[in-house]
């Protein structure tokens, strides 16, 4: 009972620290005047997914990678499934055609190479991993997506769900605030920590106490629990009827998680694939691709129906998972 107090306790501090780091920093870079689409779209993409990303670093360095490996993973089931389907659920959620041509097909890339990244040991007999080298490539295409990103804001050509969603951050300005913003910023990054570090050891004991991989605590019941910004920032966006915006945020999420969280990971200790584990990644993959189809043949629309099949797809795959 200790055990998941202290998880779930560990669990607040992060989401707390991630909102905090995000008030402190994107305060901190308006009074040098960045635009708020760029800390949107760096400090605020950062902050929404500090959670996961503190989480797997501490667990890479205190060699749980098991746990960081579902932690990311679990995030992206979690964020396709459950929290796209209750987003539908509320209310049926249109897609931009730039989201569809862009966003979703490099989510879709990414998730295939992160898939063969990992399955290609196994073809040289060794165990299933994502090393250094791998893990840097993931980098260079997260900086061509930020580059792409940045250069639309700059420009300003298009309308992008994503783009829009980062600007809507509200800053803080003003010399009154700068000890403020400050404060948010160091109580956010102690908070994260602390969360971490509870996280993951209370984490690997309730695996142990239960009996089960360190992993399955990370990808059903850390994932979910990192995953609620993201949960409540697409709700929201749903219910306001803002259904881009609403997709965009689980599709930024996983990227982020895909070439930020995982590769971070990877640099601190390369991570080890569980068992299971390559099930797992596909069945991430086969989300993704799932999402371009369910929007050609719903003339891009994902409905009440569609979100409840995700959400009992998701709970069915997590049952199956465990049993």
């Amino acid at each position: 009972m200790i055990t998941v107090l202290l998880l779930l306790l560990g669990l607040i501090l992060l989401l707390f620290g991630g909102a905090a780091l995000v008030k402190g920093a994107s305060g901190i870079a308006a009074q040098f005047g960045v635009s708020p689409m760029i800390v949107g779209l760096t400090i605020v993409s950062f902050g929404t997914s500090a959670p996961e990303l503190v989480v797997n670093v501490i667990g890479a360095l205190n060699d749980q990678t098991e746990l960081a490996f579902g932690n990311v993973v679990g995030s992206n089931l979690a964020n396709l499934g459950l929290v796209l389907g209750i987003a539908a659920l509320i209310r049926p959620i249109s897609i931009d055609s730039k989201l569809l041509l862009r966003e979703l097909p490099l989510l879709l890339l990414v998730s295939a190479m992160i898939v063969v990244m990992t399955a290609d040991p196994r073809f040289r007999g060794l165990a299933s991993m994502l090393d250094r080298s791998e893990a840097t490539i993931l980098f260079l295409v997260f900086g061509m997506f930020m580059y792409i990103a940045v250069i639309d804001v700059i420009r300003r050509r298009t309308v992008d769900p994503l783009i829009t969603h980062a600007g809507d951050v509200p800053l803080a300005v003003g010399g009154s605030v700068r000890l403020l913003n400050l404060t948010y910023l160091l109580v956010g990054t102690i908070a994260l920590f602390l969360g971490g570090r509870l996280t993951i050891d209370n984490g690997v004991e309730l695996a142990a106490i239960l009996s089960i991989q360190s992993a399955l605590v990370g990808l059903f019941i850390v994932a979910i629990g990192t995953s609620l910004p993201e949960l409540v920032t697409t709700v929201f966006a749903a219910m306001r009827g803002e259904s881009d915006i609403a997709l965009g945020n689980v599709v930024g999420s996983n990227l982020f998680n895909n070439l930020m969280v995982l590769p971070v990971s990877a640099i601190a200790s390369p991570v080890s694939v569980p068992a299971g584990g390559m099930i797992d990644l596909a069945m991430s993959l086969v989300l993704a691709a799932a999402l371009i189809p369910i929007f050609w043949i719903g003339r891009a629309q994902l409905g009440r129906i569609t979100g409840a099949l995700l959400i009992l797809c998701y709970l069915g795959y997590a049952i199956w998972r465990v049993a």
